[in-house]
């Protein structure tokens, strides 16, 4: 390699160092834990990616009106302490979701229980396992 060519790639690599990454936020910036709701739909997406992991679920809103929400989660790594797999959620399957709601009123939401239709719970994180958030059904 030519020393022009390494100035060149030198410059391309520390370009692309400066490009911003999807920023990973604090989560009280984002959820307001004291607005949670439950959601029934059915499974249209999942991502297993870091940071997060997240689903997309077309949910009837009580409107009657059909709406989209995406429910982010904790990372894989996370996720598989708890028992999940990249195959736990699939496209079609149906699912009720307690989650807490962004703050800024978007259809994004934090899921903390996810019950599969054959009735199995399945948690995100151990710090909303508390005795009022057990992932064992009361």
């Amino acid at each position: 390699m030519t020393a022009r060519s390494l100035r060149i790639a030198a410059g391309f690599a520390l370009a692309l160092s400066a490009m911003p990454l999807r920023a990973h936020h604090a989560y009280s910036a984002v959820f307001d834990s004291s607005k949670q709701r439950d959601f029934r739909g059915t499974v249209t997406q999942t991502e297993w990616l870091n940071p997060h992991a997240r689903f997309f679920l077309d949910v009837i809103e009580p409107s009657g009106k059909a709406a989209r929400w995406e429910f982010e989660l904790g990372s894989p790594n996370a996720l598989m302490q708890h028992g999940w797999t990249r195959y736990t959620l699939k496209k079609g399957d149906s699912v009720t979701v307690t989650a807490d709601l962004a703050r800024d009123g978007s259809n994004f939401a934090h899921a903390r229980v996810v019950t599969l239709a054959g009735g199995a719970r399945v948690c995100d994180y151990d710090r909303f396992n508390d005795v009022g958030w057990s992932c064992n059904p009361k």
